[in-house]
């Protein structure tokens, strides 16, 4: 005869009592995400752009070979004006051959004589006899132009800085070759003889302006 094997009722682990409710991992974990991320950022600096350092403000250069300012055009007569003019400008053929070295206008001795141009008093002196005052002009090309006033005895030193119409010596009797007194003008760029009048743009030729 078989044995009778007892038959016990199954025991519930949870009878009696429930078990505790399982934590939220998840949420609990996306809480503590965001709480380090909040002190990480309260820990840094201030903006990126703050950090940075100030912007230094660009210079504006200008090209190497800058255009230069509007150059002056204040020119004189260095006596009495237009009606004046005695004898023109005659180029000569060659550098020793004849011609009239400049323009002869009428004056009398004693008598105030100006620049033509903005310049610079370079010699005031005696040449073969005669008083002669020079005046170069820079920013007028390589080599500059100078205007030569004669037989005037100068009144300022070398190295005086002229503008036009400034006076720069009286004029003094015995050029010779004027019937009565005159002032003889000559332009020269170098060694060559130009027409002065063309600082008037009224000569043979054109001449570029003059820095003052």
């Amino acid at each position: 005869m078989a044995p009778h094997l007892k038959l016990v009722p199954p025991v519930s682990c949870c009878a009696g009592s429930a078990l505790p409710p399982r934590p939220d991992r998840p949420r609990h974990t996306v809480l503590l995400a965001l709480l380090l991320a909040a002190v990480f950022l309260l820990t840094l600096p201030g903006p990126l752009a703050h950090a940075l350092p100030a912007r230094v403000p660009h210079a504006e250069v200008g090209p190497v070979h800058a255009a230069a300012p509007p150059l002056p055009t204040e020119r004189a007569w260095p006596v009495g004006g237009p009606a004046d003019l005695l004898r023109r400008f005659d180029a000569p053929a060659t550098k020793w051959a004849a011609g009239h070295r400049g323009v002869d206008l009428a004056a009398v001795a004693g008598s105030e004589v100006r620049s033509a141009a903005p310049g610079v008093v370079t010699f005031s002196g005696v040449v073969a006899g005669r008083p002669v005052v020079t005046v170069s002009h820079p920013g007028s090309g390589t080599p500059p132009l100078r205007t030569t006033y004669l037989p005037v005895a100068g009144t300022l030193p070398v190295g005086t800085q002229v503008s036009a119409g400034m006076p720069v010596g009286l004029l003094t009797p015995g050029l010779g070759h004027c019937a009565e007194g005159c002032l003889h003008w000559g332009l020269l760029r170098g060694d060559r003889y130009l027409d002065p009048l063309a600082l008037l743009g009224t000569g043979t030729a054109r001449l570029l302006p003059l820095h003052s």
